[in-house]
């Protein structure tokens, strides 16, 4: 016992000796240290004589000797923070030293090493940060920023610094998020808004350099600029607008329609006020958004419909006019569609939307007339003359021009018994189309002309064109026929559509010619025909009444070389009389 207490004594002696030195008067810090290192050695479980020394030590600038006895203070006695509080705040001294000395990755190791040890004090990790940033590391700096942000508290500070850390790796659209969310917490943030103008500015040139490129036709560079454009700035709807109509202009319609889709929600959404933005106004905007869109689908159905993937075509022309049930164009897009699909119901239902919409558009008149002449020839082969016959009536209506519709309608009154409405067909047909053969068989396999020298026995063809029921009904023909050309189409806020263009194509049943030089055509095949008729009848009366071939004066023989050459050339067709029961030439 007298031995420990003789330690003990002499152990606080030393130790006393090393807080005289490190006094005010004297500030020996070696000495010190040498006390304290001695006291130690007595008693080497004193926190107290290792806390002394690595005040000394830092006295000394010697920052790892007063960590380590820091640690081993923090070991004996792990309950006390303040202790390891010190040992941080040493190693985030040591750091700022190795910092100031250009010996960054040093430094880091530092900071890194407080950070850890009192996780919560957020210096430490600036000093981090501010090491990382210096060795070019902004990875790793983003990394730690969002961390901070996901672990802690948000504020506008970080925001900023994390935005500006995007805009070192060229992440501009990141950037811009987080200087608007830097606004919201804080709207007078200065450096945020000074960050979010240059966004916007730099936005703004790419878009007019995307502007000047699409009005010079090199739509691949408009799209670039306007890409670029929307990193800076991705919450202006004109922007999506007008990548969307460059993608629309590409055929790139799936990204067309997202654009679009963000114009009008951004349009609904609106922006947080900040100085100097300019606020962007929902109304024309977005109903330009709104009709891009369906124009879009509209486009875009037309491309399935071309590869003949009418059911996808259906689809979009169905959300089309979800967004805009007033377009009649669309509807017959869609009536087409039906039509392909031989769902003539539903075909007929959407071409009479439309006409209810646009009832002078002549494209829905053609559409009607071929659906009722499909109907009617679906009748028709069920052997339903009579509903037959009125399909091919409306078909008519719809579109008188039309040689088939007649000849059809002749037919199913053939087969109905109806005489003399078949006779007024067969009329139409020879003045519309007097010169085609195959268009003119009935289901008997006879011919209009045929028919019509059947029905009205000892008549020619020329006196049945020229009487007064032919002359009747030539001129009620050509009146509808007018009227109908005449029949004046409004012009769809669309536009002109893929579908809409292609009636020709789309229904092969139609005429490519114009009605009223289809009629002029016809009157002139007519004339035409009635002269080679009279021409024939000359002929053949020349024939009746020609002179014999056969001559009574002398005729003198051929001579040697002539004969010759008579016989290696091909005999010539010569006249033939009978005489009795021989040929005699």
């Amino acid at each position: 016992m007298s031995g420990k207490l003789l330690l003990k004594k002499k152990a606080d002696h030393h130790y006393q000796a090393g807080v005289n030195a490190m006094s005010q008067f004297e500030f020996e810090f070696e000495k010190a240290v040498s006390c304290f290192s001695k006291a130690i050695l007595l008693q080497p479980q004193q926190t107290q004589f290792y806390v002394q020394r690595a005040e000394a030590y830092l006295q000394l600038c010697d920052f790892q000797s007063a960590a380590l006895d820091y640690k081993l203070a923090c070991m004996l006695e792990p309950q006390n923070e303040v202790y390891s509080q010190k040992l941080a705040f040493i190693y985030y001294l040591q750091g700022q030293c190795l910092y100031d000395l250009g010996m960054s990755v040093e430094a880091l190791e530092s900071f890194t090493k407080a950070a850890e040890i009192n996780p919560t004090f957020r210096p430490y990790h600036m000093r981090s940060l501010a090491c990382l940033t210096a060795l070019g590391r902004f990875s790793d700096c983003l990394r730690l920023v969002s961390n901070w942000l996901e672990t802690g508290d948000p504020s506008a500070d970080l925001f900023t610094l994390r935005a500006r850390l995007h805009k070192q790796l060229n992440q501009m659209t990141l950037c811009y998020h987080d200087v608007r969310s830097a606004l919201r917490l804080k709207p007078g943030c200065q450096e945020a808004s000074v960050l979010l103008k240059n966004l916007q500015e730099t936005a703004e040139r790419s878009h007019h350099a995307a502007v000047e490129k699409a009005l010079m036709g090199e739509l691949s560079d408009a799209l670039g600029k306007i890409n670029t454009a929307l990193e800076y700035n991705p919450s202006k709807a004109h922007y999506y607008l007008f990548r969307g109509i460059l993608y629309r202009r590409l055929k790139d319609f799936t990204a067309a329609i997202d654009d679009f889709v963000l114009a009008v929600g951004l349009c609904g959404i609106g922006e947080e006020p900040t100085e100097g933005e300019e606020h962007e106004t929902s109304g024309a905007l977005g109903g330009d958004a709104q009709t891009q869109l369906v124009l879009t689908y509209n486009d875009f159905a037309v491309q399935c419909f071309s590869k003949g993937l009418y059911r996808e075509a259906v689809v979009l022309l169905n959300k089309a006019i979800e967004k805009q049930r007033d377009e009649s164009a669309l509807f017959i897009n869609r009536g087409d569609c039906f039509f392909k699909q031989s769902e003539w119901m539903f075909a007929l239902a959407d071409y009479q939307l439309g006409e209810e919409m646009d009832p002078d558009n002549m494209a829905i008149q053609l559409r009607l007339a071929v659906i009722h002449n499909t109907m009617g020839l679906h009748r028709f082969n069920k052997k339903k003359y009579q509903e037959a016959a009125d399909k091919f009536s409306v078909a008519i209506k719809h579109n008188p021009a039309v040689v088939q519709y007649y000849e059809n309608r002749a037919k199913a009154y053939s087969k109905a018994g109806r005489l003399e409405e078949e006779k007024q067909d067969a009329i139409r047909v020879l003045i519309l189309d007097p010169t085609n053969e195959q268009a003119r068989i009935t289901s008997h396999g006879h011919n209009m002309v045929a028919l019509l020298l059947r029905l009205l026995p000892g008549c020619s063809l020329s006196d049945i064109m020229s009487c007064a029921t032919a002359q009747s009904v030539e001129r009620q023909m050509m009146a509808k026929i007018e009227a109908f050309k005449q029949a004046a189409s409004e012009v769809s806020r669309i536009g002109k559509m893929g579908l809409v263009e292609d009636d020709i194509h789309t229904h092969a049943s139609l005429t490519d010619d114009d009605p009223k030089q289809k009629v002029q055509k016809a009157q002139v095949d007519r004339k035409l025909v009635q002269s080679k008729q009279q021409l024939n009848q000359a002929v053949k009366k020349a024939l009746h009444q020609r002179r014999p071939l056969r001559s009574d004066r002398p005729r003198l023989a051929p001579t040697p070389h002539e004969r010759e050459e008579t016989d290696t050339q091909e005999r010539p067709y010569v006249w033939r009389k009978f005489r009795g029961l021989g040929l005699n030439c």
